[in-house]
């Protein structure tokens, strides 16, 4: 008999299904085998769900597809992990656009006290090599755990440093796990798993797409309390990944570097737009994070009920997370939106008992 997580598979690979909704459709059916139970009309009552996607439903191609990803998993040591697992990153589990799906191999905890995610060019300077080594080297003795994209340049100067340090990293790839790439960085896979793991949102046999990167990297900056950019031109994938931390607010760091190399230019302008905290040394980046009271964060139970929460909900949810109390008009600034468009997105949470109202027009979480 199909269990619950064949059906979650199955979810996962409904054509133009979408994440936003995928978890739509769980809101209202609770279990991913009750979709694929439900008849067309029920489906095409759900707001977004048209005829075509609800038709999509019933390809019996879906089903079995998620059965031979089921079954290669099992046979390859393979964790599915769906988003209302509790071992699913619950900082990924935050943002809107977060995997339904998760793929894991290794000896990871993906819910680590610290969680820094570490990217930049694929041409590392020696410069922006010694900066990363000696990060990884600052940061023993804390709960930390890097996360990086497995790339040429600093991405692979990342996990190299963990590897030889013993220091828990995650690389982040851009399809499946019997597709590595890039190719020549398979061999660091054994040893990566030895204090870390790997992490894909596609199914073993899905080869890396152009289209899969930037994608890929809005988990790198989703599952991590903060990006560190070490070395960037003006354009490349490490941006795509600062401007996902930044969009998902949290904090953007970038290593200053020379005003005449190329490979500068991205993390000066990041510094010099105000889009990124300029990165002078590790304890500095602890302080500013607050990983010296980690009690302080947010509990992970009360981020459980965010997944049904709607785009504009999760990004005010996210703000008050990382700020505590706020008032409207600070919130409106920060978010670039009306005080009359947040004030209708606050009030739907206060009917869902996720944000408390204090006096004077300042809101926070509810305990």
């Amino acid at each position: 008999m199909p269990t619950e997580l064949f059906y979650q598979i199955a979810l996962s690979r409904i054509p133009q299904i979408g994440v936003v909704n995928a978890r739509r459709l769980m809101s209202y059916f609770e279990t991913a085998s009750s979709i694929f139970s439900a008849n067309r009309s029920d489906l095409q009552k759900i707001p977004h769900i048209g005829p075509v996607l609800a038709e999509s439903v019933f390809q019996k191609q879906i089903l079995q597809e998620a059965e031979q990803i089921l079954q290669a998993c099992d046979s390859s040591n393979v964790r599915v992990l769906f988003y209302l697992d509790p071992d699913y990153p619950d900082r990924l589990k935050q943002i809107y656009d977060a995997p339904i799906i998760l793929y894991q191999q290794g000896n990871v905890n993906l819910n680590n006290e610290c969680m820094l995610a570490v990217v930049g060019t694929r041409k590392a300077t020696d410069y922006g090599k010694r900066v990363t080594a000696r990060l990884v080297e600052d940061s023993l003795g804390v709960p930390l755990t890097f996360v990086s994209g497995l790339a040429y340049g600093i991405d692979v100067e990342v996990h190299k440093s963990c590897i030889e340090l013993q220091v828990p990293n995650i690389a982040v790839l851009a399809g499946g796990f019997n597709h590595i790439y890039p190719s020549k960085h398979k061999k660091y896979l054994d040893r990566i798993m030895l204090n870390g793991g790997i992490l894909s949102e596609y199914p073993l046999h899905e080869k890396p797409d152009p289209r899969f990167f930037p994608l890929r990297n809005r988990i790198i900056a989703g599952m991590t309390d903060a990006t560190l950019v070490v070395e960037a031109a003006e354009k490349g994938g490490a941006l795509i990944t600062a401007d996902y931390a930044n969009n998902y607010h949290r904090e953007v760091y970038a290593v200053p570097g020379n005003l005449d190399k190329l490979f500068s230019e991205g993390c000066n302008r990041l510094i010099q737009k105000n889009k990124a905290i300029i990165y002078t040394d590790f304890t500095q980046l602890c302080e500013q994070l607050n990983w010296g009271n980690t009690p302080n964060k947010i509990k992970p139970s009360k981020q459980l009920g965010w997944s049904r929460l709607t785009e504009p909900e999760t990004e005010l949810m996210a703000l008050l997370a990382k700020n505590g109390e706020m008032p409207l008009d600070e919130l409106a600034w920060k978010l670039q939106k009306k005080v009359t468009e947040i004030a209708i997105t606050l009030i739907n949470l206060e009917f869902q008992g996720m944000v408390k109202a204090l006096p004077g027009y300042v809101y926070r979480i509810k305990d």
